[in-house]
């Protein structure tokens, strides 16, 4: 829009208006025309917030960062314990592994007990029981593991069977079991003969 100025009343001898719109007024009738203001009118684009929709957007976006949040501990405490299980059962593995090594009986079922890589206390134990094979034992291992960062010690119990000749300690119940053996071996060769010449 444009502002009308006239330096005079309308009239003879009054100065031509700066627009058309100031000339029609004069041709109509004399006297000063009145000025015309500008409509003030807003930029496109420059709507602003509501303060309520700025407190929406404000707790929308700490929701979000605190679920952000929470799911990153969550992986970190996942890595934590996966690590950890890791080296716990590398510990188990190598307190079984001396079990297995050692040729001894009597030391094995004295258990013994070793000082970690990762500065855990570890503690084993083992029973060892014969079977109706000779030369073949069963084992129930026992091993547990003491972390300074832990309250409680992780336990562990294991069985299982193994061959060790090494482990007899009366021979002459090893001499009854292979006998023992034998004869179930002839009993079972004799069934199968029998069934063939059947």
């Amino acid at each position: 829009m444009h502002v009308i100025h006239f330096d005079r009343p309308c009239g003879r001898g009054a100065p031509t208006p700066r627009s058309v719109a100031g000339a029609a007024f004069c041709s109509r009738g004399g006297g000063t025309p009145p000025t015309i203001k500008p409509r003030i009118t807003k930029p496109p684009g420059g709507v602003a917030f509501t303060l309520l929709e700025v407190l929406i957007s404000m707790t929308i976006f700490a929701m979000a960062a605190v679920m952000l949040a929470t799911s990153y501990l969550n992986v970190l405490n996942s890595y934590e314990v996966v690590s950890r299980g890791v080296q716990i059962n590398e510990d188990f593995a190598f307190a079984r592994q001396q079990v297995l090594n050692e040729s001894d009986r009597k030391k094995i079922e004295e258990g013994g007990e070793f000082e970690t890589a990762g500065g855990r206390r570890a503690k084993w134990s083992a029973e060892i029981e014969s079977t109706a094979v000779a030369d073949v034992f069963r084992v129930t291992f026992t091993c547990e593991i003491a972390d300074p960062t832990r309250p409680e010690p992780e336990r562990q119990v294991q069985s299982f069977v193994v061959l060790r000749p090494t482990w007899v300690i009366d021979t002459a119940e090893r001499g009854k079991l292979k006998e023992d053996a034998k004869t179930r071996i002839l009993e079972i060769q004799g069934k199968l003969q029998g069934g063939q010449k059947r």
